[in-house]
């Protein structure tokens, strides 16, 4: 059984997919921590069961002090790989040297690296979209990407755009973690 951690901040959408499609078959996704006190996905942790850690990112000075505590309350549960699902934190080498995380990004990286991907991939005048996993290093949505999921952006409308890589972000995010732990 692989042991997976998964990070959110908000709805837990992502969160809830892996839980749905992976949890209990070759997987466990053993920890959920977020940064966020109000983040819907906090209920998705507690009705599957899974053991959560609460650190609230605004009650500390730096982004080195909030890494040192996540690092800290992720190390007891020994899983092989962390994933970011939606988890708004840029984070420093303290974090990126000592946890070995994928992130899921809505745009196809190398482009729109950053806050509000969806929009500006939307806007842009690319003929595809898309999102990406990569491997999380110290730049932002800057590492080695694991996989691309690719959709053509003719015909749809800003919010079928939108819908259309929120879909295909949870298949992103489930096969890459297939792809890494095998």
């Amino acid at each position: 059984m692989k042991k997976i951690s998964v990070l959110f901040s908000g709805k837990g959408t992502n969160f809830a997919h892996i839980v749905n499609t992976l949890h209990g078959k070759g997987y466990e996704v053993s920890v959920a921590l977020t940064n966020n006190p109000k983040a819907e996905g906090i209920k998705v942790a507690k009705e599957a069961g899974i053991p959560l850690e609460i650190v609230d990112s605004s009650v500390f000075e730096s982004r080195e002090a909030f890494d040192t505590e996540v690092v800290a309350r992720l190390r007891p549960y020994d899983t092989d790989l962390t994933v970011l699902a939606g988890f708004m934190r840029i984070l420093t080498p303290i974090f990126t040297e000592k946890i070995r995380a994928i992130n899921l990004h809505p745009s196809l990286l190398p482009r729109h690296k950053g806050l509000h991907a969806i929009q500006r991939s939307y806007e842009d005048t690319y003929d595809e979209g898309g999102v990406s996993v990569h491997w999380v290093t110290s730049e932002l949505d800057g590492g080695e990407i694991i996989l691309q999921k690719r959709i053509l952006k003719k015909g749809l409308d800003a919010h079928a755009y939108e819908q259309t890589i929120r879909t295909i972000e949870k298949e992103a995010l489930v096969e890459a973690i297939q792809k890494v732990l095998g």
